[in-house]
């Protein structure tokens, strides 16, 4: 067979357990990882302009 022939194999301890690539759990953990930082990174910036005052010529 192709597959492990044991599941000892996937006894994942620490971080390994949560983001690890050869688990469904661990992409997930991934996925939700990688989208998070970006809405993060957007709503900075988002906040950062509104921030900022306009300067008038006058």
């Amino acid at each position: 067979m192709a597959g492990p022939e044991s599941d000892a194999q996937f006894l994942f301890t620490g971080i390994k357990m949560y983001f690890g690539s050869l688990t469904l759990t661990g992409r997930m953990n991934h996925v939700l990882t990688t989208y998070g930082e970006i809405v993060l990174l957007v709503l900075y910036f988002k906040s950062k302009l509104k921030k900022t005052p306009t300067v008038k010529a006058v």
